[in-house]
Order: C-alpha cells, then sequence, then structure tokens
C-alpha cells in the first residue's frame, strides 16, 4: 500500500464512513428498483460535493484542493467498496482532467467552479461502437465560418443522461482509424442538436448514447490543438482508466472479505466450510491477486501524480491486473456462496455485475495486454 499523507489519510476515512453509513449496497438496489433515469441518487451527489469530492482535482483557485489522483482514488476505492454510482468518474475524473490538461483560461474559469461545487455534471464522449476503440473516432466536425458543426453519435457515455457539458472527440480531418485529425470540443449538453437516449446496463448505472445532428459549435469550444487532440484524449483515458482501476480495487475487496466471512460462518458437514483446504487454497489466491491488483492501481495513480511519462503503461498494467483479479473475485463470490450467491437477495449479484461492466469500461482486459505489449515492445 501507498504512503499516504494526512490529508489522504482523512479522506479515505471519511468516504469509508460516509460510504458505509449513507451509501451501502442497499442504496444502489434502491437505485435500481426505482429505475432512476440518471442512475444515481442526486441526493448522494449533493452529499458528495458538500464533502468536496468533486473538487479534489481541481486548483484551488477554482474552488477546489488540488490533492491529486492518488487522492480520489482513495475516495473511489471506498465507494466502490459499496458499488456507490455517482458521476465522480464522469465528472470530477475525466471532464475535470480534459479542462486542466488541454483547456483555455475561459475554459476553466466557466466550468472547473462549476464542476469543483458539484453544480455541473460533465461526460467524456468517445465510442461510437461495441467496443471501447478510441483510434476509431469518426464524428465529424465540419468547418463552419464561426466554427464546427458536429455530426455522429456517441454511445455509452458514461453519466451521459445527466450531463450538462461534453468533453466530444470528433474529426476535423482524415480517415477513422487515424491519430491525426482528431480534435475535441466543449458541447453543452442543451446545444441544438443535441439528443440522448438512455441506455440500460447489468449494473444499472447511467449510460447514454448521445447523437449530435449539426449541433454548431463556436470556436472557442476547441479543447487543445485542432486536429492533434488525440495525445490529450489519451491523457484523460487514462486518468479516467485509473480511477476506473480504484473503484474496481474497492470493489474485489469487499467482494473478497464478504466472501471470507462467509467461509467462516457457513457450517457443512459439522465444520465452518472455510476449514476445507480446497477453499482455504481459492481464498489464498484471491488474497495475492488483490495485493498484486492493489500495487498495480496505486503505482498508476502515482505515477499520474508525479508526471511520470510511464503513465500509459502503468495504467493499461493496472487496468488488465484488475480487470482480470475483479472477474476471478466476483466469480468466487458466487461461486462460495453457493444457492444464496444467485439470489437477488444477496449482494453477490451485484458484485458480479458491477464487475463486467468495469470491466469493459475504457477499455477491458485483452485491450489493456494489447496496448501495454505495444507501448513496452514486447
Amino acid at each position: 500500500m501507498a504512503a499516504l499523507t494526512e490529508e489522504q489519510v482523512m479522506l479515505r476515512d471519511a468516504a469509508r464512513d460516509w460510504a458505509r453509513e449513507k451509501s451501502p449496497v442497499s442504496a444502489l438496489r434502491r437505485v435500481r428498483d426505482a429505475d432512476l433515469p440518471l442512475g444515481f441518487d442526486p441526493a448522494a451527489w449533493k452529499a458528495m460535493a458538500e464533502m468536496g469530492w468533486p473538487g479534489v482535482l481541481i486548483p484551488e483557485e477554482y474552488g477546489g484542493s488540488a490533492f491529486g489522483y492518488l487522492s480520489l482514488g482513495q475516495i473511489l476505492e471506498e465507494t466502490g467498496r459499496t458499488l456507490t454510482a455517482s458521476p465522480l468518474i464522469s465528472t470530477a475524473l475525466a471532464v475535470a482532467s480534459a479542462l486542466m490538461l488541454g483547456g483555455t483560461t475561459e475554459q476553466q474559469a466557466a466550468w472547473l467552479p462549476r464542476i469543483a461545487a458539484g453544480e455541473a455534471i460533465g461526460a467524456l464522449a468517445v465510442d461510437e461502437g461495441p467496443r471501447h476503440a478510441p483510434d476509431s473516432i469518426a464524428l465529424a466536425a465540419t468547418s463552419a465560418s464561426d466554427g464546427w458543426t458536429l455530426s455522429g453519435t456517441k454511445t455509452f457515455v458514461l453519466d451521459g443522461m445527466a450531463a450538462d457539458i461534453f468533453v466530444v472527440a470528433a474529426r476535423t480531418s482524415g480517415p477513422a482509424g487515424q491519430a491525426q485529425g482528431v480534435s475535441l470540443f466543449l458541447v453543452p449538453a442543451d446545444a441544438a442538436g443535441v439528443s440522448r437516449k438512455r441506455l440500460k446496463l447489468l449494473d444499472s448505472r447511467g449510460v447514454a448514447q448521445v447523437t449530435f445532428e449539426g449541433t454548431p459549435v463556436g470556436r472557442d469550444a476547441l479543447l487543445g490543438p485542432l486536429g492533434g487532440g488525440a495525445p490529450l484524449l489519451e491523457q484523460v483515458l487514462d486518468r479516467a482508466r485509473a480511477g476506473v482501476c480504484a473503484e474496481m480495487l474497492g470493489a474485489a475487496l469487499q467482494a473478497f472479505e464478504t466472501t471470507v466471512d462467509y467461509l467462516k460462518v457457513r457450517v457443512q458437514f459439522g465444520q465452518p466450510i472455510g476449514s476445507f483446504q480446497a477453499l482455504q487454497h481459492r481464498a489464498a489466491r484471491m488474497f495475492m491477486e488483490l495485493e498484486l491488483a492493489r500495487s498495480a492501481v496505486e503505482a498508476a495513480l502515482q505515477a499520474i501524480d508525479a508526471g511520470s511519462p510511464e503513465v500509459p503503461e502503468l495504467v493499461s498494467l493496472a487496468k488488465a491486473k484488475m480487470g482480470d483479479t475483479l472477474h476471478l473475485v466476483s466469480n468466487e463470490m458466487i461461486q462460495m456462496h453457493g444457492g444464496i450467491g444467485m439470489t437477488d437477495a444477496h449482494d453477490a449479484g451485484f458484485y458480479l455485475k458491477r464487475a463486467r461492466v468495469a470491466e469493459a469500461t475504457y477499455g477491458s482486459q485483452s485491450f489493456h495486454k494489447e496496448r501495454y505489449a505495444r507501448l513496452t515492445g514486447l
């Protein structure tokens, strides 16, 4: 485990207490049962904003605390334990990072204070097909006299139904599959020609299909360099991926701990099933995989804070490792709980469903294993 500062410990402990007391898994169950259109409880998001969580990355001059990515990772790990649904990753991590890395002074002043205060929700609109493929951007940005016109569709946009602002990856030149020619734009959700359709996923969280039909954007909407936005997009995605990893780590840890507690109390053949050597070996394997995954996740977050050139490799390593580990632990949670683990009354199914969606978010294990091999020359 990384050595945490006093502020990071305070953030972690506060997040742990709040998640356990105010946002247990039963809160996600209520979100699902109520079929909330945004995919999260607005009251929970308001509470997070009051605690300052949306501003953890944002500079103090814009109302944030500038605590860094490892700090936000501590919060995401604790909310991941209880499967808390919120726009933290889409807004406080992805869109805030895009603005801090590539935004103009005017763009930052317009949006970062609102994000830090929890008054605005942002969403990163990248993918256009069934899989994460940032190299295949085809949504067209056609030059106009006073800016550009956007035409195309983005899918699986996290918190797309709740967003006030989109960071949209579009193509200003060149064919799909070419890095050169990709540009990023800030697009208000109420802009002309923007429509969104709610999508339902296994984990009951909010995602949307967002369509841009001749949506006009001014020249002040450009985020980063014209036609050279691919490197900026990768930086933003890597930060979002690291945040998803932190949340996945929390979910995996809680799934493991819940399973071990069950092994201690479930009696079969006159003794706790945790006394059976076969199950002990499986639990030991999970523990070791979790320790390795934590190291990878925290190394990625620390690398981002340090501005390391190895961020892409470390993030892909963490996402691939964390995906494999959460897949294993969520499967074992179901299997070791036996029949009750298959029922909706138990929380195990919620962890399994969240695991499958999180694995695919911003790139699956296979995506990141291939990317890691390419980046490291393997």
